[in-house]
């Protein structure tokens, strides 16, 4: 069964490749759903897979791609919609 996860990561995450990042590492794992940046410098991620899966995007979130500095993870998980298609960055 799938499910949904929304994360808000927030510090030192724009600018760093973390949108490509997490394309890459939901892409590996086989999920779907969105990642993009916000107006207040942190980036939010919208996912659905299998939990396992989603666990571990979860987990790469707390420290992102190497140029990342990460200080706050906020996630909440949610039911899976079936919505998306495919994993891709979002702008605006």
């Amino acid at each position: 069964m799938n499910s949904r996860l929304h994360v808000v990561i927030s510090g030192d995450v724009q600018g760093v490749f973390f949108r490509a990042g997490a394309r890459g590492e939901a892409q590996k794992l086989s999920l779907t759903g969105w990642v993009r940046n916000t107006d207040d410098g942190s980036v939010e991620v919208m996912a659905e897979g299998e939990r396992d899966a989603l666990e571990q995007l979860l987990q790469w979130c707390y420290h992102g791609p190497a140029g990342a500095s990460v200080s706050n993870v906020v996630y909440v998980w949610l039911e899976s919609t079936g919505e998306f298609s495919d994993f891709h960055v979002r702008y605006g």
